[in-house]
């Protein structure tokens, strides 16, 4: 039996990047698949690389900094499939510079997207597993939410209040049999890594030098490799597993 068979698992951001890879190893790991974003066309195009890896999948397109579309995301999935096992908020956004270019907009964006969106989703999350009898939370954090990182402040903070929100609501409901977990990757080979560097005007061979640079194994991993460890979190082998912040870094943070 795959890891994750007959389990239904929502995904947020699964337009690309690190969510749409967690959504194709959900369903290459046996499980219904609810693939959750803004942009249609891309979800579909996750959507269809699930189903042709023999995987189940479904479209539900919207935004997750909306407290009602979350609310009716979890809805919609409990009435489609009958329960909900697995959330992964994966959707993020982040903006560099320093605090003095950091702008009010940007502050409030770093904070909607990579905070609330994960409030209000897991708050949705353990109302339906609670009903349900369990289930498993994970949220997507970063090294720079457990360690610092020049011109990121509001990511790093976004981040970790993640991370600090993943142990808190873990203790919470420890006890109801639904776990909650952060995976924190480092520097991973998405848009995202070289996304706003052309505000410094360094070029995508630059970024990805000195961030191979700074990690211990010195490489920087696919978006796949995340997933697997969302599948590992996702699964029953990981069942006495809560609270937990898991670097997925090549040793970054160990240094």
């Amino acid at each position: 039996m795959s890891t994750l068979s007959g389990k239904v698992a929502v995904v947020t951001g699964a337009s690309s990047g690190i969510g749409a890879a967690t959504a194709s190893a959900f369903g290459a790991a046996g499980a219904t698949v609810v693939a959750s974003g803004r942009n249609v066309d891309a979800l579909n195009s996750t959507v269809d690389a699930v189903r042709s890896a023999g995987g189940t999948a479904e479209v539900f397109a919207g935004d997750v900094t909306d407290s009602e579309f979350c609310d009716s995301l979890i809805s919609w999935t409990v009435e489609r499939f009958g329960r909900v096992d697995v959330v992964a908020n994966v959707a993020g956004a982040i903006v560099r510079g320093d605090a003095t270019e950091t702008s009010d907009d940007e502050w409030h964006l770093m904070m909607r997207t990579n905070v609330d969106s994960v409030f209000f989703m897991s708050r949705a999350a353990v109302r339906a597993m609670h009903t349900s009898g369990g289930g498993a939370i994970l949220n997507l954090g970063s090294t720079v939410g457990l360690v610092g990182s020049p011109e990121l402040p509001a990511y790093c903070a976004s981040k970790g209040a993640v991370v600090l929100l993943t142990k808190a609501m873990a203790l919470d409901h420890a006890s109801e049999g639904i776990r909650i977990n952060a995976v924190c990757p480092g520097a991973v080979d998405t848009p995202m890594l070289i996304s706003e560097h052309s505000k410094s005007g360094k070029s995508r061979d630059e970024v990805f030098a000195a961030n191979v640079a700074s990690i211990p194994q010195g490489r920087i991993p696919s978006p796949d490799e995340v997933a697997h460890a969302m599948v590992f979190l996702a699964g029953d082998a990981a069942g006495h597993i809560t609270g937990v912040a898991l670097p997925v870094d090549g040793g970054y943070v160990a240094q």
